[in-house]
């Protein structure tokens, strides 16, 4: 009985590596997670087990009960998300999507190299288009999506927004992902297929590329104004300090003591002031010194 007990134990901890636990331990503590809504759409991932698991987006949905781990060298009969690809995701993907599911590889983009797409096998490898990151460690850097990201993506590509909504959901910086993208969401919701997203994606980047150039232009020429522009701050100076030299040739050797004082400043005021310089620096601010 013992042993049947064990055994069942232990294949129930197998089991979790394919449909998460509702808990997860947190530096040795037990720790409740709310799955909250789940999606009708297979998901799973290859994990390399580059990232920590208590920062890992993959993981955590692996805990939520959201996505099974893959192992190395089994296949996906969904669409997968790899360099392999020679299309980009559609709302032509849209019914193999949801008859087979998406999958991604959990691994660290600094260590790329090192995953064996080779043994990833599948008969739909699909690219991303241009998107930009909106997670913590690769946030408004275009292309460099965690995995939860890049499940959320096809979804929201081929036009299932509310599953998408419900994978960033599980995320405190999710909301932003949609935000950050929605126009280009909007635009790839609305293509046909993979050519009709490149087109879309290379309009968008010119777009962006011929607005960058405007900026940097304007940009240019503003602070070339700006070098022609009189600095009120830097007449002020100048014009003290031609006073400067006035109050000397009208008052002699006192004018430089009282130049900045108020005209009700008494003699005693320039008796308390006599070890003290007043100066106008570059800005126009006067200064008082110690000589």
């Amino acid at each position: 009985m013992a042993r049947g007990r064990k055994k069942n134990h232990r294949d129930g901890a197998t089991s979790r590596t394919f449909i998460a636990d509702e808990s997860t331990t947190t530096e040795g503590v037990l720790v409740e997670e709310d799955r909250g809504p789940q999606i009708p759409i297979q998901l799973a991932m290859w994990d390399l087990k580059h990232c920590d698991p208590k920062r890992c987006s993959g993981k955590k949905l692996e805990r939520l009960g959201m996505i099974r781990a893959l192992r190395i060298g089994s296949s996906f009969k969904g669409i997968v998300l790899s360099p392999r690809g020679t299309q980009a995701v559609s709302p032509a993907d849209r019914d193999l999507i949801k008859t087979n599911g998406i999958a991604v590889v959990e691994c660290s983009w600094a260590r790329i190299e090192e995953v064996p797409f080779d043994k990833m096998k599948s008969l739909h490898d699909r690219l991303l288009p241009y998107l930009i990151a909106s997670n913590p460690v690769n946030y408004g850097k275009p292309f460099k999506l965690n995995c939860a990201e890049a499940i959320a993506a096809c979804l929201y590509i081929i036009g299932e927004k509310d599953y998408g909504d419900i994978i960033m959901s599980k995320f405190t910086w999710g909301h932003g992902f949609y935000e950050l993208n929605q126009g280009l969401f909007q635009e790839y919701a609305s293509c046909t297929d993979s050519a009709d997203i490149v087109r879309a994606q290379n309009a968008y980047m010119e777009r962006e590329l011929e607005a960058s150039r405007r900026r940097r232009t304007t940009r240019q020429v503003d602070d070339s104004d700006s070098d022609l522009e009189v600095n009120p701050n830097h007449l002020r100076g100048e014009d003290e300090d031609d006073n400067e030299e006035e109050d000397e040739d009208d008052d002699g050797e006192d004018g430089d003591k009282s130049h900045n004082h108020d005209e009700n400043d008494s003699d005693d005021d320039f008796e308390d002031d006599e070890g003290v310089e007043y100066i106008t620096d570059k800005l126009g601010n006067t200064v008082k010194v110690v000589r």
